[in-house]
């Protein structure tokens, strides 16, 4: 685990993301805030490409809690059956919805908490629609983050709420907004688990990665 980079670096490296790409967007397609908690509730273990193109038709007919419980969980299944653990998944989100039509009006909540207690909404869940949708300055911690955060000094820490604190606390406020995307894409694209792109990489003058593949 690499140390945590100083201020002026983090500066830099902020500078550099944002001058390469200035409004990132996260890669789920969603309609509102409804199917937006549903595909990242999809999401957990499985690819965004995936989970978008089971949910491009389902969203067509129920994009809201009702809509979605008026179709019933085994037409559900049908839509989402080639998401990995569907059918957990799928009764998830049925019960989420009657939740959100019987105690929210059929609004989806802009709280942590409240998001968290849905069923199959978690932490990082809940960050990512807080972020996405309501532009908190929330920090979704995937696999990518924990990842970047920890190689190149960005953000370590041991576990994904270290992480999450550390990008917190020492990414500076204007870049907070859109921290955990570029940090996502950085991680997909460019910094990958197996052969990291050093190489190409904007910021592998700055980064305090040991084993750069140049």
């Amino acid at each position: 685990m690499a140390k945590q980079l100083d201020y002026h670096t983090l500066r830099e490296i902020f500078t550099r993301f944002q001058a390469a790409e200035p409004e990132p967007k996260g890669e789920l397609e969603h309609v509102n805030a409804y199917t937006l908690v549903v595909a990242v509730a999809l999401s957990a273990q499985a690819t965004d490409a995936g989970v978008n193109k089971a949910t491009r038709e389902l969203f067509k007919i129920a994009d809201t809690p009702q809509k979605m419980l008026d179709l019933g969980e085994e037409r559900l299944i049908e839509h989402i059956k080639t998401i990995g653990l569907y059918r957990n998944k799928a009764k998830n989100v049925i019960k989420l919805s009657r939740i959100l039509v019987e105690d929210y009006g059929g609004e989806v909540p802009n709280s942590r908490a409240a998001l968290q207690s849905l069923p199959g909404v978690g932490r990082k869940t809940a960050n990512v629609v807080l972020n996405m949708w309501w532009k908190q300055p929330a920090q979704a911690v995937d696999t990518h983050i924990f990842r970047v955060g920890n190689r190149s000094g960005i953000a370590p820490g041991k576990d994904v709420d270290a992480v999450e604190r550390a990008v917190e606390d020492n990414i500076p406020a204007d870049f907070q907004q859109h921290a955990h995307h570029w940090l996502i894409l950085h991680g997909r694209y460019h910094c990958k688990a197996r052969k990291p792109m050093c190489g190409t990489c904007i910021i592998r003058d700055l980064c305090m990665f040991e084993d750069k593949n140049l």
